[in-house]
Protein backbone atom coordinates (compact mmCIF):
# COMPACT_ATOMS: atom_id res chain seq x y z
CA UNK A 1 0.00 0.00 0.00
CA UNK A 2 1.34 3.43 -0.99
CA UNK A 3 0.43 6.37 1.21
CA UNK A 4 -1.27 9.16 -0.71
CA UNK A 5 -2.73 12.58 -0.12
CA UNK A 6 -5.95 13.69 -1.80
CA UNK A 7 -5.35 17.21 -3.05
CA UNK A 8 -7.31 17.44 -6.32
CA UNK A 9 -11.05 18.12 -6.44
CA UNK A 10 -12.80 18.23 -9.81
CA UNK A 11 -15.26 20.82 -8.50
CA UNK A 12 -12.69 23.12 -6.87
CA UNK A 13 -10.61 25.00 -9.50
CA UNK A 14 -8.24 26.30 -6.81
CA UNK A 15 -7.20 22.72 -6.12
CA UNK A 16 -6.07 22.30 -9.74
CA UNK A 17 -3.23 24.74 -9.15
CA UNK A 18 -2.30 23.54 -5.66
CA UNK A 19 -2.18 19.95 -6.92
CA UNK A 20 0.09 20.98 -9.80
CA UNK A 21 2.43 22.77 -7.37
CA UNK A 22 2.67 19.71 -5.13
CA UNK A 23 3.41 17.43 -8.09
CA UNK A 24 5.99 19.87 -9.46
CA UNK A 25 8.00 19.58 -6.24
CA UNK A 26 8.78 15.97 -7.18
CA UNK A 27 10.10 17.12 -10.58
CA UNK A 28 8.71 13.89 -12.11
CA UNK A 29 9.75 12.51 -15.48
CA UNK A 30 6.17 11.43 -16.14
CA UNK A 31 2.68 12.34 -14.99
CA UNK A 32 0.34 9.40 -15.60
CA UNK A 33 -3.39 10.08 -15.39
CA UNK A 34 -6.44 7.86 -15.70
CA UNK A 35 -9.17 9.40 -17.87
CA UNK A 36 -12.63 8.00 -18.54
CA UNK A 37 -15.05 10.92 -18.84
CA UNK A 38 -14.88 14.57 -20.01
CA UNK A 39 -15.97 15.83 -16.58
CA UNK A 40 -12.36 15.35 -15.46
CA UNK A 41 -10.96 17.32 -18.40
CA UNK A 42 -10.61 20.75 -16.74
CA UNK A 43 -8.96 19.46 -13.56
CA UNK A 44 -6.52 16.99 -15.15
CA UNK A 45 -5.85 19.22 -18.15
CA UNK A 46 -4.94 22.15 -15.92
CA UNK A 47 -2.60 20.04 -13.80
CA UNK A 48 -0.80 18.82 -16.93
CA UNK A 49 -0.59 22.34 -18.33
CA UNK A 50 1.01 23.77 -15.19
CA UNK A 51 3.85 21.26 -14.97
CA UNK A 52 7.31 21.66 -16.45
CA UNK A 53 7.81 20.81 -20.11
CA UNK A 54 10.33 18.23 -18.87
CA UNK A 55 7.46 16.25 -17.34
CA UNK A 56 5.76 14.11 -19.96
CA UNK A 57 2.02 13.81 -19.43
CA UNK A 58 0.48 10.44 -20.32
CA UNK A 59 -3.22 9.62 -20.13
CA UNK A 60 -4.52 6.08 -19.77
CA UNK A 61 -7.85 6.14 -21.59
CA UNK A 62 -10.74 3.94 -20.53
CA UNK A 63 -13.02 6.04 -22.72
CA UNK A 64 -12.74 9.21 -24.78
CA UNK A 65 -16.39 9.52 -25.74
CA UNK A 66 -18.71 9.19 -22.74
CA UNK A 67 -21.51 6.65 -22.55
CA UNK A 68 -23.97 9.28 -21.26
CA UNK A 69 -23.55 12.53 -23.18
CA UNK A 70 -23.48 16.00 -21.57
CA UNK A 71 -23.47 19.47 -23.13
CA UNK A 72 -19.92 20.18 -21.94
CA UNK A 73 -18.33 16.99 -23.32
CA UNK A 74 -16.78 18.46 -26.47
CA UNK A 75 -15.24 21.50 -24.77
CA UNK A 76 -13.90 19.59 -21.76
CA UNK A 77 -12.49 16.80 -23.94
CA UNK A 78 -10.77 19.29 -26.22
CA UNK A 79 -9.23 21.15 -23.28
CA UNK A 80 -7.79 17.94 -21.85
CA UNK A 81 -6.56 16.30 -25.06
CA UNK A 82 -4.61 19.40 -26.13
CA UNK A 83 -2.53 19.28 -22.96
CA UNK A 84 -1.48 15.63 -22.99
CA UNK A 85 1.73 14.39 -24.63
CA UNK A 86 0.87 10.72 -25.06
CA UNK A 87 -2.06 8.36 -24.73
CA UNK A 88 -2.53 4.72 -23.83
CA UNK A 89 -5.77 3.31 -25.22
CA UNK A 90 -7.40 0.36 -23.49
CA UNK A 91 -9.04 -0.90 -26.70
CA UNK A 92 -9.03 -0.38 -30.47
CA UNK A 93 -12.32 1.49 -30.24
CA UNK A 94 -10.91 3.96 -27.72
CA UNK A 95 -7.85 4.46 -29.93
CA UNK A 96 -10.10 5.14 -32.91
CA UNK A 97 -12.25 7.58 -30.93
CA UNK A 98 -9.13 9.47 -29.83
CA UNK A 99 -7.72 9.77 -33.35
CA UNK A 100 -11.01 11.20 -34.60
CA UNK A 101 -10.69 13.99 -32.03
CA UNK A 102 -6.90 14.39 -32.19
CA UNK A 103 -5.56 12.91 -35.46
CA UNK A 104 -1.92 13.60 -34.58
CA UNK A 105 -2.11 12.03 -31.12
CA UNK A 106 0.79 9.84 -30.02
CA UNK A 107 -1.02 6.72 -28.87
CA UNK A 108 -0.41 3.02 -28.27
CA UNK A 109 -2.86 0.22 -27.61
CA UNK A 110 -2.19 -1.53 -24.32
CA UNK A 111 -4.84 -3.90 -22.91
CA UNK A 112 -5.83 -3.53 -19.30
CA UNK A 113 -3.77 -5.73 -16.97
CA UNK A 114 -5.39 -8.31 -14.74
CA UNK A 115 -6.53 -7.01 -11.35
CA UNK A 116 -4.70 -9.14 -8.81
CA UNK A 117 -5.21 -7.33 -5.51
CA UNK A 118 -8.54 -8.92 -4.57
CA UNK A 119 -6.98 -12.07 -3.17
CA UNK A 120 -7.42 -15.69 -4.19
CA UNK A 121 -10.54 -17.71 -4.88
CA UNK A 122 -12.26 -19.26 -1.90
CA UNK A 123 -14.10 -22.57 -1.90
CA UNK A 124 -17.22 -22.31 -4.08
CA UNK A 125 -19.52 -23.86 -1.48
CA UNK A 126 -18.21 -21.47 1.17
CA UNK A 127 -18.77 -18.50 -1.12
CA UNK A 128 -22.33 -19.57 -1.91
CA UNK A 129 -23.10 -20.01 1.79
CA UNK A 130 -21.68 -16.57 2.65
CA UNK A 131 -23.89 -14.95 0.03
CA UNK A 132 -26.99 -16.93 0.97
CA UNK A 133 -27.16 -18.72 -2.37
CA UNK A 134 -28.16 -22.24 -3.35
CA UNK A 135 -25.51 -24.84 -4.22
CA UNK A 136 -27.39 -26.68 -6.96
CA UNK A 137 -27.91 -23.74 -9.32
CA UNK A 138 -26.05 -22.41 -12.35
CA UNK A 139 -24.86 -19.06 -11.02
CA UNK A 140 -24.68 -15.86 -13.10
CA UNK A 141 -22.88 -12.76 -11.84
CA UNK A 142 -23.49 -9.13 -12.82
CA UNK A 143 -20.82 -7.13 -11.03
CA UNK A 144 -19.84 -3.47 -10.85
CA UNK A 145 -21.23 0.03 -11.00
CA UNK A 146 -24.80 -0.12 -12.37
CA UNK A 147 -25.40 2.32 -15.22
CA UNK A 148 -27.97 2.34 -18.00
CA UNK A 149 -25.55 1.45 -20.79
CA UNK A 150 -24.53 -1.74 -18.99
CA UNK A 151 -27.87 -3.37 -19.82
CA UNK A 152 -28.78 -4.88 -16.44
CA UNK A 153 -32.46 -4.46 -17.31
CA UNK A 154 -32.02 -6.71 -20.35
CA UNK A 155 -30.25 -9.32 -18.24
CA UNK A 156 -33.14 -9.32 -15.74
CA UNK A 157 -35.61 -9.70 -18.62
CA UNK A 158 -33.50 -12.53 -20.06
CA UNK A 159 -33.40 -14.22 -16.66
CA UNK A 160 -37.20 -14.22 -16.63
CA UNK A 161 -37.09 -16.51 -19.68
CA UNK A 162 -34.70 -19.05 -18.12
CA UNK A 163 -35.77 -22.13 -16.20
CA UNK A 164 -35.43 -22.53 -12.43
CA UNK A 165 -31.97 -24.12 -12.62
CA UNK A 166 -30.31 -20.69 -12.70
CA UNK A 167 -29.64 -18.02 -10.09
CA UNK A 168 -28.47 -14.44 -10.64
CA UNK A 169 -26.24 -12.30 -8.42
CA UNK A 170 -26.45 -8.52 -8.91
CA UNK A 171 -23.61 -6.83 -7.03
CA UNK A 172 -22.75 -3.13 -7.21
CA UNK A 173 -23.97 0.36 -6.45
CA UNK A 174 -26.25 2.25 -8.80
CA UNK A 175 -25.63 5.42 -10.79
CA UNK A 176 -28.99 7.02 -10.00
CA UNK A 177 -31.96 4.99 -8.81
CA UNK A 178 -32.26 1.20 -8.61
CA UNK A 179 -36.08 1.46 -8.80
CA UNK A 180 -36.50 0.45 -12.45
CA UNK A 181 -34.38 -2.66 -11.90
CA UNK A 182 -36.23 -3.53 -8.70
CA UNK A 183 -39.56 -3.22 -10.53
CA UNK A 184 -38.33 -5.66 -13.18
CA UNK A 185 -37.19 -8.05 -10.46
CA UNK A 186 -40.56 -7.81 -8.68
CA UNK A 187 -42.34 -8.72 -11.94
CA UNK A 188 -39.90 -11.57 -12.68
CA UNK A 189 -41.25 -15.12 -12.47
CA UNK A 190 -37.74 -16.16 -11.40
CA UNK A 191 -37.38 -13.45 -8.73
CA UNK A 192 -36.73 -15.91 -5.89
CA UNK A 193 -33.50 -16.83 -7.69
CA UNK A 194 -32.21 -13.23 -7.93
CA UNK A 195 -29.96 -12.00 -5.13
CA UNK A 196 -29.22 -8.26 -5.02
CA UNK A 197 -26.30 -6.55 -3.26
CA UNK A 198 -27.02 -2.95 -4.27
CA UNK A 199 -24.05 -1.32 -2.60
CA UNK A 200 -20.35 -0.65 -3.04
CA UNK A 201 -18.48 -3.95 -2.78
CA UNK A 202 -15.24 -3.54 -0.77
CA UNK A 203 -12.08 -5.15 -2.13
CA UNK A 204 -11.96 -7.78 0.60
CA UNK A 205 -15.45 -9.05 -0.35
CA UNK A 206 -14.96 -9.26 -4.12
CA UNK A 207 -13.61 -12.82 -4.00
CA UNK A 208 -16.88 -14.11 -2.50
CA UNK A 209 -18.88 -13.05 -5.56
CA UNK A 210 -16.48 -14.33 -8.21
CA UNK A 211 -15.81 -17.58 -6.34
CA UNK A 212 -19.56 -18.27 -6.11
CA UNK A 213 -20.29 -17.66 -9.80
CA UNK A 214 -20.04 -19.91 -12.85
CA UNK A 215 -19.91 -17.04 -15.34
CA UNK A 216 -19.66 -13.24 -15.27
CA UNK A 217 -22.25 -11.59 -17.54
CA UNK A 218 -21.64 -8.25 -19.30
CA UNK A 219 -24.93 -7.49 -21.11
CA UNK A 220 -23.73 -4.04 -22.21
CA UNK A 221 -25.61 -1.91 -24.73
CA UNK A 222 -22.38 -0.06 -25.52
CA UNK A 223 -18.81 -0.44 -24.34
CA UNK A 224 -15.22 0.43 -25.08
CA UNK A 225 -13.73 -2.03 -22.62
CA UNK A 226 -14.45 -3.08 -19.05
CA UNK A 227 -12.28 -3.47 -15.99
CA UNK A 228 -14.63 -6.26 -14.93
CA UNK A 229 -12.97 -8.55 -17.48
CA UNK A 230 -9.68 -8.17 -15.59
CA UNK A 231 -11.32 -8.99 -12.27
CA UNK A 232 -13.13 -11.97 -13.73
CA UNK A 233 -9.98 -13.40 -15.32
CA UNK A 234 -8.10 -12.91 -12.05
CA UNK A 235 -10.49 -15.41 -10.47
CA UNK A 236 -10.42 -17.73 -13.49
CA UNK A 237 -14.06 -16.96 -14.26
CA UNK A 238 -15.27 -17.03 -17.89
CA UNK A 239 -17.26 -14.13 -19.30
CA UNK A 240 -20.46 -13.92 -21.31
CA UNK A 241 -20.65 -10.56 -23.07
CA UNK A 242 -22.37 -8.72 -25.88
CA UNK A 243 -20.49 -7.99 -29.09
CA UNK A 244 -20.08 -4.30 -28.21
CA UNK A 245 -17.08 -2.02 -28.59
CA UNK A 246 -13.83 -3.37 -27.25
CA UNK A 247 -15.32 -6.19 -25.17
CA UNK A 248 -14.75 -8.73 -27.92
CA UNK A 249 -11.05 -7.81 -28.03
CA UNK A 250 -10.52 -9.35 -24.59
CA UNK A 251 -12.86 -12.34 -24.73
CA UNK A 252 -11.98 -15.22 -27.03
CA UNK A 253 -15.25 -16.81 -28.04
CA UNK A 254 -15.36 -20.43 -26.98
CA UNK A 255 -12.00 -20.17 -25.21
CA UNK A 256 -12.32 -17.65 -22.37
CA UNK A 257 -16.00 -16.87 -22.69
CA UNK A 258 -19.00 -16.51 -24.96
CA UNK A 259 -19.98 -13.57 -27.17
CA UNK A 260 -23.59 -12.79 -28.12
CA UNK A 261 -24.36 -10.60 -31.12
CA UNK A 262 -26.62 -8.08 -29.40
CA UNK A 263 -27.92 -6.96 -26.02
CA UNK A 264 -31.54 -8.04 -26.51
CA UNK A 265 -33.05 -10.19 -23.72
CA UNK A 266 -33.74 -12.99 -26.21
CA UNK A 267 -30.12 -13.22 -27.38
CA UNK A 268 -28.74 -12.92 -23.85
CA UNK A 269 -31.03 -15.74 -22.71
CA UNK A 270 -29.95 -17.91 -25.64
CA UNK A 271 -26.30 -17.08 -24.98
CA UNK A 272 -26.58 -18.15 -21.34
CA UNK A 273 -28.14 -21.47 -22.31
CA UNK A 274 -25.54 -22.04 -25.03
CA UNK A 275 -22.72 -21.25 -22.63
CA UNK A 276 -23.76 -23.89 -20.10
CA UNK A 277 -24.51 -26.54 -22.71
CA UNK A 278 -21.48 -26.09 -24.97
CA UNK A 279 -18.30 -25.59 -22.97
CA UNK A 280 -15.91 -27.48 -20.73
CA UNK A 281 -15.20 -25.31 -17.69
CA UNK A 282 -11.80 -26.90 -17.00
CA UNK A 283 -10.62 -26.06 -20.52
CA UNK A 284 -11.84 -22.48 -20.15
CA UNK A 285 -10.02 -22.13 -16.84
CA UNK A 286 -6.76 -23.23 -18.49
CA UNK A 287 -7.24 -20.71 -21.31
CA UNK A 288 -7.97 -17.92 -18.85
CA UNK A 289 -4.83 -18.80 -16.87
CA UNK A 290 -2.76 -18.22 -20.03
CA UNK A 291 -4.36 -14.80 -20.57
CA UNK A 292 -3.78 -13.92 -16.93
CA UNK A 293 -0.07 -14.68 -17.26
CA UNK A 294 0.23 -12.47 -20.37
CA UNK A 295 -1.57 -9.42 -18.96
CA UNK A 296 0.66 -8.66 -15.99
CA UNK A 297 1.14 -5.27 -14.34
CA UNK A 298 4.90 -5.63 -14.80
CA UNK A 299 4.47 -5.84 -18.57
CA UNK A 300 2.06 -2.89 -18.53
CA UNK A 301 4.54 -0.71 -16.60
CA UNK A 302 7.46 -1.61 -18.88
CA UNK A 303 5.43 -0.71 -21.96
CA UNK A 304 4.50 2.68 -20.49
CA UNK A 305 8.16 3.45 -19.79
CA UNK A 306 9.13 2.35 -23.30
CA UNK A 307 6.37 4.51 -24.79
CA UNK A 308 7.44 7.56 -22.78
CA UNK A 309 10.85 7.50 -24.46
CA UNK A 310 9.17 8.03 -27.85
CA UNK A 311 7.21 11.13 -26.85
Amino acid sequence: IIDSERVLSTINPFSYFSAARKIAKFNPDMLIMKYWMPFFGPSLGTVAKKLSKNTKSIAILDNVLPHEKRFFDKAFNSYFLKRIDGFIAMSEQVKGDLLKLKPNAKVILLPHPIYNHFGENIDKQTALEKLGLQENKKTLLFFGFIRDYKGLDNLILAFNKLDKSYQLIIAGETYGSFDKYQNLINENSNKENIKVFNDYIPDNAVTEFFSAADVCVLPYRSATQSGITGISYNFGLPILATNKGGLKEFIEHGKTGHIVSDSSPELIKQGIEDFFSSYNFDDMSKNIAKVKAELSWEYFAKEIIKFSSTI
